[in-house]
């Protein structure tokens, strides 16, 4: 059986990384995507953010080894990871 997948926050440490070409970051995630299809459904990636010298990324996760074990398959740092409690959005004001 399988284990519920959480929500994580990756920040990942990687100089230069905001100015990727297009075609730089299609193979990024052409790689990413590879480590995970060898992680199965233990892990998903939702989307990530690209800023000065890191990106942050939000994925579902068994767990913070499978997250790590895919840091070390596509060969992309995790840095830090945190595991999302709640979300709050403008619409959470309307109840």
């Amino acid at each position: 059986m399988a284990k519920p997948l959480k929500k994580y926050l990756i920040e990942r440490e990687i100089p230069g990384v905001d100015k990727l070409t297009a075609e730089q970051r299609k193979a990024a995630a052409a790689t990413s995507n590879a480590a995970l299809a060898q992680l199965g459904d233990r892990v998903k990636w939702v989307e990530s953010f690209l800023v000065t010298d890191k990106t942050f990324c939000v994925y579902l996760a068994e767990d913070e080894d499978v997250i790590r074990e895919h840091a070390r398959l596509s060969g992309f740092p995790a840095t830090r990871i945190t595991e999302i409690a709640a979300g709050l959005s403008p619409a959470s004001a309307q109840g």
